[in-house]
């Protein structure tokens, strides 16, 4: 082929030609299409049977042919094929032999041995040289046969009949032949050219509709690269071409189409760009057959769809791999070779059009478990198997636009670029602002108006005649908008001038309803719901009627209100109906009546685009002008409908804002004349003035220069007045003219706060949030001294894609910055920006907005860690490319974050998109409750419940834990409405009811989010708020149903003044009950403290244990997590809204490098609450307890036969088991079938209980797999937050790990479980080692999925030593073990030590003295506890010697704890200092870490400041709480730990910090050293006066105990005064831990003692007035157990630990 024939854009030659008629012997008449390829000719038509067995006949002849096909295409076309064949060969004096051989369907057909059973086959059927291979089949088929024929004889003629779409444009042409192997797909394989290819578009009518669509990304694939207009054909003809496959008709006809005379225009269609794509692949192969260079461009979209097909095979296909692979290697042509972003959007929107998803957000794929493996990591692993890739770069096709590509082969693309185009979020890195201020002013232009480019839409498709749309944003809204158009026949869309042209060919007002079972699916674009409310209005079906039309999006909104314009068009005579709920999407519009015009009245206080959805379909009314009255207050937004009125005007309408007649003021009424629209021919979009407020903001907040061009004085939108009206006020120089606007920030971006500390922003409300981030870092203002500006106008934006205001406050306080909400809008505090947090995660609720604004704030926080901005493809919405431009424009750093490419929000809302029927199938027909869902983490939180169930103190609890605002709805009704009991004498129940439903609705509408809200007793008593609740947590957010025991309510009512029941509570009860499950998602036991219970079921008073710690009352202090009712409730609600889901890090690793094994405690007590006074006990060593359900009986005997036990049971022996511990739990039922006590056939009981445990928010759950598929589907969809262990047990000793069996149970359980679960009987030990390569096919198989599996029995020991994903065990305190051959946690980690997967390590404490240290008493009892083989030593030493430096870095070396005087000279050697370590300057902890290598690096830390920090805040309870008073701290010394002490107080947010030591200036040096925002206060007098008046509530002495006395007299270098603990009580820390009792504690017991609280516990300091002494010991005590995990991985035994190190001290 000569040099100038390799030129793109060009198909085969033979593509040119014209059809020939084809006539057979047997009169039938063909239309073939004729393409060659290479030597291979390819005929394509219809119906081709006859046709291809005569021109084989005639051109290959031979005496044996062989027909290879999977059993679905025989069992569709055989008949017909041997019918054919025998018609064929009918009066042939000789005829031929026709072998048929059918194989199994699938990708495992691709293999080896089918490939040696076909060869062998052949030979005994006597097949020779002359034989033809017929390869009759999809892409296996063919690339099997391609196989065979190639080394059957050294080679035999063969030819292609693809029977896929896929495989007619793919793999049948270009002889690819190949097999699988276990290491990969078509790894052994060979070039081979068939015959013949017969294209035969009649078979594609079996096709299943999902098989076409996965062929037409491989014909999209081939015009984008190649062929614009074969690409704009398959943009506007695609539901023609769909239609051909489709369409009942199609599907019916067995002949039609054979000649070009009786073919459709659909069947022409399909076969054009079947032809196209296959005269293009034929062109590249011809030239480059063997993939050197040209070839590779058919590989677009293939270098990122194969890696995610190798992870979502088999259930995704190919063609849908691909087509999310072209979207991702198409956004990386945008970065690279300035691929238009319009481009994109028409990429995305063709195959939408033939149903291929475009993202794996797709509902198809997030609903797969798989899904989960798609990281970014696993993707550009997967990448580099490749061959064609080197390194860190990856070979990928680029576009330069559609049909061209920007090479001429695949282009080298580095891996950082790759991630960023995965990666689900981005990290914005701090601008170097001297750079930036520097350089000269950037140009550029934003995308054109989301506003102006949605009303162009609409205003193109209703008007008559052809629009030509230039600027137009190409996104995400403006795709839902033209898709929702395209759908009503609106208008048909074309483009020209490469994309960059969007021309509507409007049918003026003539909408047709889409086909029945059709929904508008908007997404979450706010603008087109509202607009399409009204637009669906004017459709009408093909007989003039109006059937309803829905209209719908995703969950946020469905939350968005729309009732306003319902009313209104409801009030018009156009009939509208809520599936859902009332006043949200989804709605039901239908034209029947038509959209009648006259007088309208509009609620327009809450959006605007309710008044523009009514005035641009105002033209087209059917039977009168229209006349728009907005009513309800002042108009929001106003700008906008100016905006909606002018563009109106220039499509030919008349719109007059009617005039007071007495004032002559313009009123808010609208007179809007019938008679359409007409096209003004071109409309050019102005550029987006929202958007264009970011690059200005980064001007202004780096000193830096930009200018927007296309946005000036003269733009329509309010957004365009932002540099003048906000930049400029804040100190920027602003130059504007009628077109572009420039922006010059004041030197190194100090803005200051607005004069007046106020500015409206009505008029540009999404800009607030732009302005927002700018006040956070402005300073005062320069005349005024304002500190603040509150931003008003702009409480519409709570009912955005978020809650704005909400979201920017929840997300500025990550970085530190003040905010205060109001009405309307909220009030924003400055800081310095050197003051900010770093290392902030910002989540952006989906919402392009808040992205983009705080990518602004991102480039001047300061440090090297950028802040993340999650969710980054929300940009999508308006401006696609902003990450782009943030770099390559505007000098921003952005980088890729790993994580998974699925995002969990994504997850979660695809997921539950796939499986809407799912989540309403019930579980069990025994319960009429709700489960949950996985809400978005900032959804508010309602309680409802019985009166005194304790909903407003747990509402409390919840807010504390989530640092959210507590709202009790009884409280808001009365100060709206007055005293609830006159209300209702008033008005009535009835009339309160309706009442208490309008405060509900508001509630979940504009407090949708940030809040706990407790609701009255008798909220489910009305109809409506049933229905409300019920609405919104099965999709919005988490309602929890507290439940008290009847007694206790009674008790606590009759000691308050609220009024009587008015009948019993136990009626009132029963009939609630039902309604409490149904309208809640969750369910929480209010039992105030089990403490009681099990020390009564024990005999026991609280402290018989005490032991040596009742030595003195300051001894009564522990290093034992304090646990209680509200450490159990602020868990709960930390579960449910996704804050701590608690689950075990199963993949962590330990400091060697190995996968750290966890542990399974299985709780066998028929009875827990006796038990757990031994539960810190048993429990030690394990990551989580396993709840045996069917072993609980409520007689307190272990149960002998299967029964059910009481759900109420349950539920308290989970409540009263989570009061007692911070393990998560794995709530197991198992069945007697498996081993266990519950019944067998008592399904719906079975999971009853499951319900519950969902409900009451267990980390996880234990499902057995024998259970009906319909059942393990819903459960898998309303498991919320809790993960499935997914579980099969066989007890009988017959599972064999090797067998096909076991691998499918392994499946299934993979399928419905986060972990699977296996558990069989060895017999003999070949048993485990059997197991051991099931694990490692399994590992390989599914890497995410962690792998609990273990044989039962003595023998099977071993399985339960090498499994290390939690591993069951028991403890010798069980009643008896969960299953036989269980053992403790010492007992495995002996074990494993034994068999060398445990080496024993040495740990030391260094410094000197230390021969009386009780380190070495902590450390070995912990280690002896938990079964390790380590020893922690004594080396003493007064200075770094050789010794000790060879010692750190020697093989056994396991960590060492560092004392003085070395603590400081200790840290030259070390590889890596913590930044704690940094700023506390002394090293107490060393940590040596090892990679899988074995490359050792030793990190220095401290855990000093971790002691004191996590004692004060155990026993300051509330201090840290956003509603607490300010924390002040004092810290006495300056010497020993005392930078320790100082870096504690400030992480318990203290305010102020005063320090005191002897010498000031010791103390002065020392504080400034330290950075400046700790607010370190230094005195010079204990008494000092604004210590007095401060009272701090954490002090800590440094000073050794003699330096210190409670006598003036003593001598003592530092005298604490009576007056230094006062207040509201607090903590007192002595790091000195000899003698016990030094003065600081003698002081907290005797001013204790003053104030009369000595009898009340320690625990309850913070509340009552109490100080708490914490001994220098528990100082000791909990910094080595914070080594202690450090280094293991584990928390030390502590109650253990305590005891024996109390008792060495005391002796």
């Amino acid at each position: 082929m000569a040099a100038d024939a390799r030129v793109t854009g060009q198909k085969e030659a033979s593509y040119h030609l014209p059809p020939v008629d084809s006539v057979i012997p047997a009169g039938q008449n063909f239309t073939i299409h004729h393409l060659r390829c290479l030597d291979v000719k390819i005929h394509l038509g219809f119906y081709l049977f006859p046709h291809i067995f005569h021109t084989l006949f005639t051109t290959l002849k031979s005496s044996t042919y062989v027909l290879i096909q999977d059993r679905n295409v025989a069992g569709i076309y055989g008949q017909a094929l041997q019918q054919a064949w025998e018609t064929a060969t009918q009066g042939m004096e000789k005829q031929p032999r026709l072998l048929t051989y059918t194989l199994p369907p699938g990708e495992m057909t691709k293999s080896r041995q089918v490939k040696e059973e076909i060869e062998d086959w052949m030979l005994e059927q006597g097949c020779v040289r002359d034989t033809v291979l017929i390869a009759f089949g999809g892409g296996v088929i063919g690339d099997l046969s391609g196989f065979v024929a190639a080394t059957f004889m050294r080679g035999i003629k063969y030819v292609q009949v693809p029977t896929t779409l896929l495989a007619m444009v793919d793999s049948a042409v270009g002889g690819k032949t190949a097999i699988d192997t276990p290491h990969g797909k078509n790894l052994v394989g060979a070039f081979y050219q068939p015959q013949y290819i017969f294209i035969d578009a009649g078979l594609l009518r079996t096709l299943p509709e999902r098989e076409f669509s996965n062929g037409m990304a491989e014909v999209v694939k081939t015009a984008a690269i190649w062929d614009a207009a074969d690409f704009a054909k398959l943009e506007s003809e695609y539901a023609a071409i769909r239609s051909a496959v489709l369409d009942r008709e199609a599907q019916q006809s067995a002949t039609q189409g054979r000649h070009s005379s009786d073919r459709t225009i659909a069947q022409d269609l399909l076969l054009d760009v079947i032809r196209g794509s296959v005269g293009v692949k034929s062109h590249i192969v011809t030239i480059d057959e063997k993939e050197t260079g040209l070839r590779n461009l058919v590989n677009f979209g293939h270098s990122i769809g194969h890696a995610i097909e190798a992870v979502l095979t088999p259930e995704i296909l190919h063609g849908e791999c691909i087509s999310i692979g072209m979207i991702l290697e198409a956004e990386l042509s945008r970065r690279l070779s300035s691929f238009a972003q319009v481009n994109i959007g028409r990429l995305t929107k063709v195959l939408k059009a033939y149903n291929l998803p475009v993202s794996v957000t797709d509902p198809r794929i997030a609903s797969l478990d798989k899904a989960r493996e798609l990281t970014t990591q696993r993707i550009l692993q997967i990448m580099r198997v490749d061959k064609k890739n080197v390194g860190d770069t990856k070979k990928i096709v680029l576009l330069a636009e559609i049909g061209r590509c920007h090479e001429e082969k695949a282009t080298a693309v580095h891996d950082d670029v790759i991630r960023r185009v995965l990666a689900p979020q981005v990290r914005v890195m701090p601008v170097i602002q001297e750079a930036a201020a520097s350089s000269t002013p950037a140009r550029l232009s934003t995308p054109g108006s989301k506003s102006i480019s949605n009303r162009a839409l609409v205003l193109a498709a209703l008007a008559k005649g052809t629009t030509k749309l230039r600027n137009l944003l190409h996104s995400d809204d403006t795709a839902v908008m033209m898709t929702g158009l395209g759908q009503l026949k609106a208008a048909e869309f074309q483009w020209e001038e490469g994309g960059e042209v969007v021309v509507v060919n409007g049918r003026g007002g003539a909408l047709v309803t889409p086909p029945t079972g059709t929904e508008i699916y908007l997404q979450n674009a706010g603008t087109a719901a509202r607009f399409m409310a009204t637009v669906v209005a004017l459709a009408k079906d093909a007989e003039g009627k109006g059937r309803p039309t829905v209209i719908t999006g995703n969950a946020r909104m469905k939350q968005r209100p729309i009732a306003p314009l319902v009313e209104a068009l409801r009030s018009n005579g156009v009939q509208i109906q809520h599936p859902e709920q009332d006043g949200f999407l989804p709605l039901a519009v239908s034209g029947e009546q038509g959209f009648r015009g006259g007088r309208i009245e509009l609620a327009a206080s809450i959006s605007s685009q309710y008044v523009s959805s009514i005035l641009l379909c105002a033209p087209l009314a059917k039977d009168e002008d229209v006349v728009l009255e907005l009513v309800g207050g002042k108009v929001i937004s106003q700008p906008y409908i100016d905006m909606t009125i002018a563009m109106m005007r220039d499509f030919g309408a008349k719109v007059e804002r009617l005039a007071d007649p007495s004032t002559g003021q313009p009123t808010d009424t609208y007179r809007i004349a019938r008679g359409g629209y007409t096209s003004p021919g071109a409309y050019d979009v102005e550029s987006d003035a929202s958007s264009a407020t970011y690059p200005l903001a980064l001007a202004a907040i780096t000193g830096s220069g930009v200018v927007v061009e296309k946005i000036g004085s003269s733009s329509l939108q309010g957004d365009a007045r932002f540099a003048t009206d906000v930049l400029a006020p804040m100190g920027c120089k602003v130059t504007q003219t009628p077109t572009e606007t420039q922006v010059l920030g004041p030197s190194g971006g100090a803005l200051h706060q607005f004069e007046s500390g106020d500015v409206d922003m009505e008029p540009m409300t999404d800009a607030f949030l732009t302005a927002a981030v700018l006040l956070a870092v402005a300073g005062p203002n320069p005349e005024s001294g304002a500190k603040s500006t509150r931003i008003r106008g702009i409480a519409n934006q709570r009912v955005k894609e978020c809650n704005r205001i909400q979201a920017m406050m929840d997300q500025l306080a990550k970085f530190g910055v003040k905010t205060v909400e109001h009405e309307d809008g909220l009030e924003v505090f400055g800081m310095d920006r050197s003051q900010l947090k770093t290392g902030v995660s910002v989540h952006c609720y989906d919402d392009h907005r808040v992205a983009m604004a705080f990518s602004i704030l991102a480039a001047v926080v300061p440090g090297r860690e950028g802040t993340v901005l999650e969710e980054k493809r929300c940009v999508e919405k308006t401006w696609p490319n902003w990450w782009d431009d943030l770099e390559t424009k505007l000098a921003g750093a952005v980088q890729g974050v790993d994580g998974d490419l699925l995002d969990h929000h994504a997850a979660a809302t695809s997921s539950t998109a796939a499986s809407s029927s799912l989540l309403t199938t019930p579980l069990s027909k025994l319960d009429n409750s709700q489960t949950p869902r996985v809400y978005p983490n900032d959804a508010t939180i309602f309680i409802i419940g019985m009166r005194g169930s304790g909903k407003t103190h747990l509402g409390q609890v919840a807010a504390r834990a989530l640092s959210r605002t507590f709202l009790d709805a009884d409280v808001l009704f009365e100060e709206k409405h007055g005293v609830l009991g006159e209300f209702v004498k008033a008005h009535g129940w009835p009339g309160f009811r309706k009442a208490e439903a309008e405060l509900l609705a508001d509630l979940i509408r504009s407090r949708g989010t940030g809040c706990v809200i407790s609701l009255g007793g008798g909220v489910v008593e009305g109809e409506a708020n049933r229905a409300l609740l019920k609405a919104y947590a099965n999709k919005q957010g988490p309602v929890v149903h507290t439940v008290r025991d009847l007694a206790e309510i009674a008790a606590f009512l009759s000691t308050s003044d609220r009024p009587a029941w008015g009948e019993p509570m136990e009626d009132v009860w029963q009939r609630r009950k039902p309604w409490f499950a149904e309208c809640s998602s969750h369910e929480l036991v209010n039992l105030a403290s089990v403490s009681g219970l099990a020390n009564k079921a024990n005999g026991a008073t609280p402290n018989e244990n005490a032991g040596a710690l009742d030595a003195s009352s300051s001894a009564a202090i522990s290093i034992a997590p304090a646990r209680n009712q509200e450490a159990q409730v602020s868990a709960f609600f930390r579960f449910i809204s996704g804050q701590d889901t608690n689950h075990v890090d199963i993949a962590a690793q330990s400091i060697d490098g190995q996968v750290r094994p966890s542990y399974l405690l299985t709780l066998t007590f028929p009875d827990l609450i006796p038990a757990l006074p031994l539960l810190d006990e048993i429990s030690t060593g394990s990551d989580a307890l396993e709840l045996r359900v069917d072993l609980l009986s409520p007689t307190g005997a272990a149960p002998k036969e299967p029964a059910v036990p009481p759900k109420e049971y349950v539920a308290l022996q989970l409540t009263a088991l989570r009061q007692r511990t911070s393990l998560p739990i794995v709530f197991t039922v198992r069945t007697k079938s498996q081993g266990g006590l519950f019944p067998d056939n008592a399904q719906d009981e079975y999971f009853s209980l499951v319900q519950l445990a969902l409900r009451m928010g267990v980390e996880y759950l234990d499902v057995e797999i024998q259970w009906p598929t319909v059942a393990l589907e819903a459960l898998r969809a309303q498991k919320g937050r809790t993960q499935i262990l997914a579980s099969y047990h066989d007890w009988t000793g017959k599972l064999n790990w090797a067998s096909t069996d076991t691998w499918s149970h392994y499946e299934r359980a993979v399928k419905y479980g986060d972990v699977p679960k296996l558990v069989g009987k060895a017999n003999t030990m070949q048993d485990n080692w059997d197991l051991e390569t099931f694990r490692l096919k399994a590992a390989k198989a599914h890497p995410s999925k962690p792998l609990l599996a273990i044989n039962m029995g003595s023998l099977g020991q071993a399985s339960r030593i090498l499994n290390t994903t939690l591993s069951l065990v028991t403890h010798e305190a069980m009643p008896f073990p969960g299953a036989p051959g269980q053992m403790s946690v010492a007992q495995v980690q002996r074990a494993r030590h034994l068999l060398g997967l445990m080496p024993q390590k040495r740990f030391f404490l260094f410094g000197s003295p230390i021969a009386h240290s009780l380190s070495p008493c902590l450390h070995n009892t912990a280690h002896q506890a938990l079964g390790h083989p380590h020893v922690y030593e004594r080396f003493e030493a007064t200075e770094v010697t050789q010794q000790l430096k060879e010692l750190i870095r020697s093989n056994g070396f396991g960590g060492a704890s560092v004392t003085i005087p070395l603590k400081v000279a200790i840290m030259a050697e070390m590889d890596e200092l913590t930044p704690v370590a940094t700023i506390i300057g002394a090293v107490n902890t060393v940590i040596p870490v090892r990679d899988q290598s074995g490359k050792l690096r030793l990190i220095g830390d401290n855990t000093d400041w971790m002691a004191i920090h996590s004692l004060c805040k155990q026993h300051l309870p509330g201090a840290t709480t956003s509603n607490a008073a300010p924390l002040t701290s004092l810290v006495i010394g300056a010497g020993g730990s005392a930078r320790a002490a100082l870096y504690a107080a400030y992480r318990l947010g203290s305010q102020r910090i005063f320090l005191y030591n002897r010498t000031l200036s010791k103390a002065q040096e020392l504080a400034q050293s330290l950075p400046k925002e700790w607010n370190i206060v230094v005195l010079d007098s204990l008494d000092a006066a604004e210590l007095v008046e401060a009272k701090p509530r954490a002090i800590i002495s440094n000073v050794p105990a003699d330096g210190t006395s409670l006598s003036a007299t003593s001598g003592a270098g530092v005298i604490l005064p009576s007056t230094l603990l006062q207040g509201r009580g607090g903590v007192a820390v002595d790091m000195s831990y000899k003698p016990h009792k030094t003065p600081l504690l003698e002081l907290v017991d005797k001013t204790n003692n003053e104030a009369a609280t000595a009898t009340l516990s320690a625990s309850d300091a913070g509340s009552t007035g109490r100080w708490t002494a914490v001994p220098g010991l528990t100082i000791l005590l909990e910094q080595g157990c914070q080594q202690f995990k450090l280094w293991t991985g584990r928390e030390a035994p502590r109650a253990l630990v305590e005891r024996e190190c109390w008792a060495e001290y005391v002796k």
